[in-house]
Parts: C-alpha cells; sequence; structure tokens
C-alpha cells in the first residue's frame, strides 16, 4: 500500500537530495501516484482523475488558454514557493545570505541535474537558459578562418546569428542545410548531414527536437556519423530534457544545453550545460574565468552576480518532474497532442500537420496549418476571441502555427482550442 511517507521517501531514493518544503508540498502528487498505482504510463495517459490531480500543483490563469509552453512553462505552485522564500531570506541580508548561505547549496542542485541527466557532477554546469549553454561552446571553441560549422535552417535564431557573428568576426564558414517537413525517415536526416560534410567541417550543431515543428532528430545517429570523421557536435537541447525520456549515454554527445524553464517546470532564467570532462579544458568561458579554473566546469558559471534563488528551486521542480515520471509525462503530451491533432485532420482536409504523429518522433510541439486561412491571422484570432495563446511560425519553406500543451492543460482547454479551429475552417476568420 501506498502511503504519503513511503512516496517521498521513494522520491528521496531517487535522488541525491529532496528538498526541503512543507510537509503537504507534494499532496497533489501522492493523490496523483495513489489513483496511478502500478498501471503503465500509457493506461494514465487518459486519466482524467489522474491529471486533474498534476493540473492543481498550478495556480495559472484559467481566462487564457496557454498553448505555449514551448516558449516557457509556469512551474509548480511549490517550486514558485520555494523561489519566493529564498528571495525573502536573501533581502534579509544579501552579502551573507546569499553568497554564504544560498549559494553553496547550487552544488545538490547540479547534483540532482547531473543524476537525471545521466552525467558527472563535474560535467554539469547550472547556467540561465539554453542559448548562454550553448554561446558558451559557440564562441568557446577554437575554431581557424576556414573551418567550417554545420546546422539546419531550423535552428533556434540566436544559434544561428551567434554562428554568424563568428563568420563576421574570424571567418569561419558557417553552413545550414535543408530537410523535408515531416522528414521520410532518420536515415534521411542524417544523410542530410553526411552529405554537407567536407573536409574542413569541423563541427555540428543539431537541436534535439526542433522548436519550429517538434521534430525529434537523430542525435545518436548523427554523433556516430560525425566522431570517426573528428568532427565535434553540439546539441541543443532547449526543448528535450524532462520533455521525453533519455540519459546522456542514449545520445554520446560531448556538449549539450538546455532550458529548464520549459519542460522541467523551474523558474524562469534556468539552465544546464553539459560538457564531457576532457572536453572542458578545450572549451572558453563565455565571461572570463581564472586560469586555475581551466579543467573546471565551474569556469562556465563565472557570470558575476546572480539571483541564486531561481537555481537552487531547480532542485524542487526536478522532484516535482520525477514525481509524475518521464514515461507517464511523455505519454500524456502525445496524448493532448494527438487528441487535438486528429481531430482536426479527420474533420477537414484542409487541414495540415508538418509534425510526425508516431510514437517516438515528436512530443508536445506540434505544427498545424489551414489551406486557405492565413497562419498569423488565424493566430491572432484564436487570442482575440477565444483568449487562445499560440505561436504563428513562419519559415523560409513551410508556415504553420505552433501548438505545444504541458501537463497542466485541462481537456476542457484543448477541445475549445479543436473547436474555435474548426469554426474558422468553416465560417472563415473575417
Amino acid at each position: 500500500m501506498t502511503t504519503r511517507r513511503n512516496f517521498v521517501r521513494g522520491l528521496a531514493g531517487a535522488s541525491i537530495a529532496l528538498p526541503v518544503m512543507r510537509e503537504d508540498a507534494f499532496g497533489q502528487l501522492f493523490k496523483a501516484n495513489a489513483i496511478a498505482g502500478d498501471r503503465p504510463a500509457g493506461a494514465i495517459a487518459d486519466d482524467e482523475a489522474y491529471w486533474s490531480q498534476i493540473q492543481r500543483a498550478f495556480d495559472t490563469d484559467r481566462t487564457m488558454i496557454n498553448l505555449n509552453n514551448g516558449g516557457i512553462s509556469p512551474c509548480p505552485t511549490h517550486v514558485l514557493d520555494q523561489l519566493i522564500r529564498d528571495q525573502h531570506f536573501v533581502n534579509e541580508l544579501p552579502v551573507e545570505n546569499m553568497w554564504r548561505t544560498l549559494e553553496p547549496r547550487m552544488e545538490s542542485t547540479r547534483r540532482d541535474l547531473a543524476k537525471d541527466f545521466g552525467c558527472d557532477p563535474e560535467e554539469m554546469a547550472v547556467v540561465r537558459n539554453a542559448s548562454e549553454a550553448n554561446e558558451i561552446v559557440i564562441f568557446g571553441m577554437d575554431l581557424k578562418r576556414g573551418d567550417e560549422v554545420l546546422s539546419t535552417n531550423q535552428n533556434y535564431p540566436r544559434m544561428i546569428t551567434s554562428w554568424q557573428q563568428r563568420v563576421r568576426r574570424e571567418g569561419i564558414v558557417f553552413k545550414q542545410i535543408s530537410f523535408k517537413v515531416p522528414p521520410p525517415s532518420d536515415a534521411y536526416l542524417v544523410d542530410q548531414f553526411r552529405q554537407a560534410i567536407t573536409p574542413r567541417t569541423k563541427v555540428i550543431e543539431v537541436t534535439h527536437i526542433t522548436n519550429l515543428t517538434g521534430q525529434i532528430m537523430p542525435v545518436r545517429d548523427i554523433v556516430r556519423m560525425a566522431r570517426p570523421l573528428g568532427i565535434q557536435v553540439l546539441v541543443d537541447g532547449a526543448h528535450a530534457f524532462n520533455h521525453f525520456p533519455f540519459k546522456r549515454d542514449d545520445l554520446e554527445c560531448d556538449y549539450y544545453g538546455v532550458s529548464l524553464h520549459k519542460w522541467t517546470l523551474a523558474p524562469i532564467g534556468t539552465g544546464f550545460l553539459y560538457v564531457r570532462k576532457e572536453r572542458i579544458p578545450e572549451i572558453w568561458s563565455l565571461m572570463g574565468s581564472d586560469d586555475s579554473l581551466k579543467d573546471n566546469i565551474r569556469k562556465f558559471e563565472q557570470i558575476g552576480t546572480h539571483p541564486q534563488a531561481n537555481f537552487n528551486a531547480v532542485s524542487t521542480a526536478l522532484a516535482f518532474s520525477r514525481g509524475i515520471g518521464p514515461d507517464k509525462k511523455i505519454a500524456r503530451l502525445r496524448y493532448l497532442r494527438d487528441r487535438w491533432a486528429n481531430r482536426l485532420l479527420s474533420a477537414s482536409d484542409r487541414v495540415k500537420v508538418l509534425t510526425p504523429l508516431g510514437p517516438d518522433k515528436s512530443g508536445a510541439i506540434c505544427l498545424f496549418n489551414v489551406d486557405g486561412l492565413d497562419f498569423g491571422k488565424l493566430g491572432g484570432w484564436l487570442y482575440n476571441n477565444y483568449r487562445i495563446v499560440t505561436t504563428p511560425i513562419g519559415h523560409a519553406e513551410f508556415n504553420g502555427i505552433r501548438i505545444t500543451p504541458n501537463v497542466y492543460n485541462t481537456l476542457d482547454e484543448i477541445d475549445t482550442f479543436s473547436d474555435a479551429v474548426l469554426k474558422a475552417i468553416k465560417t472563415g476568420i473575417a
């Protein structure tokens, strides 16, 4: 029989350090897991009794329907409570309470992140977002004039502009490949990279899951293709960590950057950078660091004064995610995605979904468009008439509206969105 004490003890066993919090902080998780029992993740994906308990862990504005969780997700209320509590504590005596008390506790956050990602804590830097993580590597690599970097034209814009700045400043070559959406196979995606490689190619940067269509890329296959050629692979994992289950060894990459305020449900302005230990000395820190830190992952955390409370609350968010479990989480996210996507596809042949809906090629992120409806105007119409927040996506090769629900979204919200789109198809949006 599951008791609250056994449940919390189990969470503590899954982590090196369970954050200190109120006795009832995980009350909703306890109730939810009592409902779930020993059933497999797929059997719980549509169990509203279970997910209604998870939804109660969030204080969100239910007058709005937020389907842009790919940008920033809200954190559970008890995560926000810890952040606010620590901020109050800091404010009482900042120079003592932040630097001497809270900052050393970030080592617990480092250990927790490393355990969940499957790496050594000495390979885990805690940073502010995926952009910072990736730019540490982008600007920290020693590249010479003429060296080539290979990426795609679906990479996150900030990463593209970062490489382009190195092109202007240092004369490296930055090449972007194109690929079909949705792609026909993983092998096709690997071949697109392989065909663009030349003897001057030194780096491949690839998104683990694209922010535009939600395509999960075959990272390990790309790494295994590139490594024998002496090519390093940087993975932009902004949308992947705690979105679907994987570990470092499933990828085999040397560098991995993450935003934790998306699918980990951590406070805004938190992320991590993984650097394989033997690569740490080769990468320059983004901000100046002492030579004594050359081999130390902490050299990437030299950013000056910053709100330590944000980073320390990450451990609480990780504990909440463990309480749900990665398998249950992705099963639910794919259930929500399929609920609206399959309904629209079956109702109208004008609907096109540009994201693969198979069991392992995408997660919550899904891009669709409607023939005859301007995607930008449709997004505005959904917001103005139904208070539905979506993400219009305009790309040189495709366009549409990106939909990204999260675990706190209700079926009513998903169905309201579907009803609205079907009304727009039937009657127009003029």
